[in-house]
């Protein structure tokens, strides 16, 4: 115990209302503060502080209020917040949803314990995110780039493969170059099933990527409450990664739908006033909690990277969760349920996705100086095979130019050549040559997007030899 941390101990509660605890006659304490509540079989649970007021504090418990009772549960009030032992022993481990061990191992040896709230960065010693990280993916890695310190989320819908998409990016993602060995991943699972949770487990030892991630699974049986632990958890541990090892973390964070239910259902049971569809309505400052923990800060030498993963109901995009996240985060990248249904992985809607950091990441030192362009053009030539099926659907095939169906078949071949990898990884320079491949599949006329020299030298050549 700390000098300034109050240990102060209450028996006997006036009341327990869903995940809330509520206790009289207690003074010295303050707003999540953390709280270890014990019943009386000696378990221990997590919980803070959420109401202090002249008569009631209210605790709110993170691992549910199943046994607990009014006249034997104890709480002992710790005067600090909520922290995380964090260590250099964290990679290769997995924990549950508050950070505790679950693959058998010891608990980490913590270098320093950090508050699980974190602090914001502030502005003026924030730096522009920049420099590429692959992921493996073609449409991500050509069209919608991932850059170091940036938030990229991923918008799906109920049913759609992004807990595959999810596990391939956490286990093919890496940095180029020399730094490659100072690239890490923290990867949390916000209440998922039993199945998804081990698969994720499996499929990272199976392949050799556990060395390098830590892994926080929050199974859909755990309380609700808990949700709102993981995210913050998972963070923690990445910004250790980041500013204390100078490594470079790519958080992957799935699905964030979950959490925003728990957080939903926490507020109601607070009866507090809800906005749309339900959410509470500070649910826009709490998520920015979470996704502007993400960047690099000026004198250090690592970066967190954030790919929220949330489920959109009803595949709606205008959904508060997707279309809060949208404000706060850097794009988005949309999966279509008609590209899963032919098939296609990842079923990346490409129209609709955007990086708006990409250009700090990509061409000449970076990737390659040709990147930027062939992006441009693939995703002009794809719009325009887009819009040709819809013409084509009122007119039919035969009712286009020749060169309109080119464009068509293009579109087609976009989709099962570039956009379906299936589980393979690809790097960057082969995800390039698939899309020159393309590319010169297409008239010269079609390519307006690209200079004479990049037509000589991508695509005349590879026409000569077909």
């Amino acid at each position: 115990m700390t000098a300034n941390t109050i240990e102060l101990m209450h028996k006997g509660l006036t009341r327990i209302q869903g995940p809330l605890l509520f206790v009289k006659n207690v003074s010295g304490v303050g707003l999540y503060e953390s709280v270890e509540v014990m019943a009386s079989d000696g378990r221990q649970r997590v919980g803070r502080v959420v109401s202090v007021d002249q008569d009631n504090v209210v605790v709110e418990v993170f691992q549910g209020v199943d046994g607990l009772s009014l006249s034997e549960t104890r709480l002992r009030f710790l005067g600090q917040p909520i922290m995380l032992d964090v260590g250099k022993g964290m990679l290769g481990r997995v924990f549950n949803g508050i950070g505790k061990p679950l693959d058998g191992g010891p608990r980490v040896s913590a270098e320093v314990r950090l508050p699980i709230q974190g602090n914001a960065i502030n502005p003026v010693r924030r730096m522009v995110p920049k420099e590429f990280i692959e992921t493996g993916i073609s449409s991500i890695d050509i069209m919608n780039s991932l850059v170091r310190g940036q938030k990229l989320p991923i918008f799906s819908g109920s049913g759609l493969s992004h807990d595959q998409l999810a596990s391939q990016v956490a286990r093919f993602a890496r940095l180029r170059g020399g730094e490659a060995e100072q690239f890490a991943v923290v990867f949390a699972a916000i209440g998922v099933t039993f199945d998804t949770a081990e698969r994720f487990r499996r499929e990272m030892d199976e392949y050799g990527a556990l060395e390098r991630i830590a892994l926080f699974l929050n199974l859909a049986s755990d309380p609700s409450t808990e949700r709102l632990l993981t995210p913050r958890v998972a963070l923690t541990a990445a910004e250790y990664l980041a500013y204390k090892e100078g490594r470079h973390v790519l958080v992957v964070l799935t699905d964030m739908t979950n959490y925003c239910e728990a957080l939903r259902e926490v507020s109601s049971s607070h009866d507090e006033i809800p906005s749309r569809k339900g959410y509470p309505g500070y649910m826009y400052s709490d998520l920015s909690t979470i996704y502007e923990r993400a960047g690099r800060i000026i004198g250090r030498d690592g970066s967190v990277t954030q790919l929220p993963i949330l489920s959109m109901p009803n595949d709606d995009i205008t959904h508060p969760i997707p279309d809060l996240s949208g404000y706060i985060t850097e794009g988005q990248v949309v999966l279509d349920r008609d590209l899963d249904r032919r098939g296609i992985f990842p079923p990346v809607k490409l129209l609709p996705s955007l990086s708006r950091l990409m250009n700090e990441g990509i061409g000449k030192g970076l990737t390659d100086p040709d990147h930027p362009i062939l992006a441009l053009q693939l995703y002009a030539a794809y719009a325009q095979a887009h819009r040709l099926r819809l013409l084509s659907s009122v007119v039919g095939e035969e009712g286009l130019s020749s060169a309109d169906r080119l464009i068509l078949r293009f579109g087609d071949a976009m989709e099962q050549k570039f956009i379906h990898q299936g589980g393979e990884r690809r790097t960057l320079e082969e995800s390039m040559d698939i899309g020159w491949q393309l590319l010169a599949e297409l008239p010269d006329e079609a390519l307006l997007r690209l200079s004479e020299d990049q037509l000589d030298r991508q695509i005349r050549g590879r026409r000569h030899a077909r």
